[in-house]
């Protein structure tokens, strides 16, 4: 089955391409065709009622798994079912100490906090409380939230004016629950809106309060 192998690929995953490939009636009706015999694609055609083209495509994926051969019988071009790797997929799926083989997951990558003009303890904050560029979960503690706060208010130009669409926009790429991220960037004094509300803009001085 080597076609059905993709770099780093885990037997689970490969056994998730494996039935992909065979959720189609028809190419189930092709597998059970070619049993009996190698066949021409036109015959394929014929049997199911199919354009030459959509055969074609179904064989396509069939052999991306290793299903399937093309062969030159003379001037013919036929296609075999390759029975040992079906019967070699299916036997690895019994094999349930391979399929609980997880592929590894690469640690969020948060380097670009090592980038930010903070200390030591503020980004280990900040490296604590993200994944790549999302923010896991707000802080409860208002030391460690006053980092984050922070560096979000650092996101809006100083006396910029911004609709609250566009502050949406910016905190809800980074946590889903943003109407709290607003409310405390304007609570600690990091944001400023307008009475009545509709502009923010960030003050001169973004020290919280």
């Amino acid at each position: 089955m080597a076609q059905t192998k993709g770099v780093g690929a885990t037997p689970a995953e490969e056994m998730e391409r494996f039935f992909k490939a065979l959720a189609d009636r028809n190419r189930l009706y092709i597998i059970g065709l070619l049993k009996e015999r190698p066949r021409r694609v036109g015959e394929l055609a014929e049997a199911l009622g199919l354009s030459e083209p959509t055969v074609s495509h179904h064989l396509s994926r069939l052999h991306e798994v290793g299903l399937v051969n093309l062969q030159a019988i003379g001037n013919t071009r036929v296609y075999m079912l390759r029975a040992d790797a079906l019967e070699a997929v299916l036997r690895r799926g019994l094999d349930y100490r391979a399929l609980a083989q997880v592929a590894p997951t690469p640690p969020p990558d948060t380097s670009w906090v090592d980038e930010l003009p903070l200390s030591e303890e503020d980004r280990k904050v900040m490296k604590d409380h993200f994944e790549g560029h999302q923010l896991k979960v707000i802080p409860t503690r208002q030391k460690k939230l006053l980092v984050i706060l922070r560096w979000l208010a650092s996101k809006f130009a100083p006396g910029v004016k911004y609709t609250e669409q566009e502050v949406n926009a910016v905190l809800k790429a980074i946590h889903p629950d943003y109407a709290r991220l607003r409310r405390e960037l304007i609570d600690h004094h990091l944001l400023v809106r307008e009475s009545g509300g509709g502009l923010y803009w960030r003050p001169p001085e973004t020290e919280a309060q």
